[in-house]
């Protein structure tokens, strides 16, 4: 009977996304087409070199390497083993969803077991600075020094979030207490040539390999991009977004947050962009509250990404709740921080810049906003040249066999 309730509310969605689809066609093209362009603007060339380099360090072993180095930092902090360390330092420098790949590709590896992998991925996908830097605080809000409150606050949170995450599923753990010994470099140069020898293909197909599965990843997220953009125009159209807005206008009441926020966290909810944005056009006092809103989005990941970070971790067995309780996790705890680092980060540097100019790099909020037009440039011919040259892997390979 449950599964026969499961079906019929499948068909029932999607039928009824489908009629959406049908009655507002030009605005279906005009948000699939925003998000297409995002994609293929900025997500995939500012991901692709980091899938690859992720792909070609965990066959040449050199996460292996790290792993042991940093097994006695990351076991006791995150109770997860030291190859965890390259996960999460890549989750904050590309962004989500890089931690959730290369934590499936490290229980693939048998690095990881299934708890550890579930611990792992619930703190290491993040926003990347790019992101919040230049796309929020700059782009967004106008304001370079917003971004260091937001960045020190989501990474802060984020790693709260993992030390909050060790406890989960102790029982399972299974690792022997020798694991954690004192830092060895030369045990970790023989466990990364041990791992490099255990791989048998030929640079060559390595490197082939390491394209082919980033190109298919981020394909699979652009879609996810293009489908929640889609979804969220939708909601909007037909009245949802709205209708759950007045719902949350109540919560946000408790919280003594700005009623006119509900709209924006709600779109937030399923898309960050779409919703940081929407945030900073709001304008509420305090400010310190659409900060607040922001940086709980942020943590919270949004809908899509957490539907992307679902369908990487679906094939390997990795639970998803464990991940999504995270997310709300680290959204209230960046929250929190938002509230006890406003002033300090935020105001006081505001005032010293105003008494003592200049304080900060002039050139500061340039060099983020030449980085994203720079994306918005050269990112569309270098998204169009890798699927080309993923294609002709893909047919020589195919000639071959």
């Amino acid at each position: 009977m449950k599964q026969i309730i499961k079906t019929f509310s499948f068909a029932t969605i999607t039928i009824f996304f489908a009629f959406t689809l049908i009655k507002f066609p030009n605005d279906a093209l005009e948000a699939s087409i925003r998000g297409l362009d995002m994609w293929w603007e900025v997500v995939f060339p500012s991901l692709l070199p980091f899938f690859i380099t992720a792909e070609l360090l965990l066959s040449f072993g050199v996460v292996k390497f790290l792993g042991v180095v940093f097994e006695p930092i990351m076991r006791p902090l995150f109770n997860v083993p030291g190859v965890g360390s390259f996960a999460w330092v890549m989750g904050m420098v590309s962004g989500y969803p890089t931690g959730a790949k290369i934590t499936v590709r490290l229980k693939e590896q048998k690095q990881l077991t299934q708890v550890e992998a579930e611990r792992l991925v619930a703190f290491s996908n993040s926003s990347s600075p790019l992101f919040i830097f230049g796309a929020i605080s700059i782009g967004f809000f106008h304001d370079a020094k917003l971004g260091i409150l937001l960045a020190f606050c989501h990474y802060a949170g984020n790693a709260l979030t993992g030390i909050c995450m060790r406890f989960y599923g102790r029982k399972r753990d299974i690792y022997k207490k020798k694991e954690s010994r004192k830092i060895s470099i030369r045990r970790a140069f023989y466990a990364m040539h041990e791992t490099r020898m255990m791989d048998k293909r030929p640079i060559g197909e390595i490197m082939g390999d390491a394209v082919i599965n980033s190109i298919k990843t981020l394909v699979m997220v652009g879609g996810f991009i293009i489908l929640f953009s889609v979804l969220n125009k939708m909601l909007f159209l037909i009245g949802f977004t709205p209708l759950i807005a007045t719902f949350f206008q109540s919560i946000l009441h408790i919280f003594f947050l700005p009623i006119e926020l509900a709209l924006p966290f709600i779109s937030g909810l399923f898309e960050i962009t779409l919703g940081a944005n929407m945030v900073s056009k709001e304008n509420v006092d305090p400010f310190i509250a659409s900060i607040i809103v922001v940086s709980f989005i942020l943590g919270f990941n949004g809908f899509s990404v957490q539907a992307q970070v679902a369908s990487i971790i679906s094939k390997s067995n990795i639970k998803f709740y464990p991940y999504f309780f995270s997310r709300i996790l680290h959204g209230f705890i960046a929250s929190i921080l938002v509230i006890l680092l406003y002033k300090p980060l935020y105001l006081n540097r505001i005032e010293t810049n105003i008494e003592d100019m200049p304080v900060l790099n002039p050139d500061f909020d340039s060099e983020w906003m030449n980085v994203l037009l720079l994306l918005e440039q050269v990112g569309p011919v270098m998204t169009i040249a890798s699927l080309g040259f993923a294609f002709v892997i893909l047919y020589r390979r195919f000639k071959k066999s």
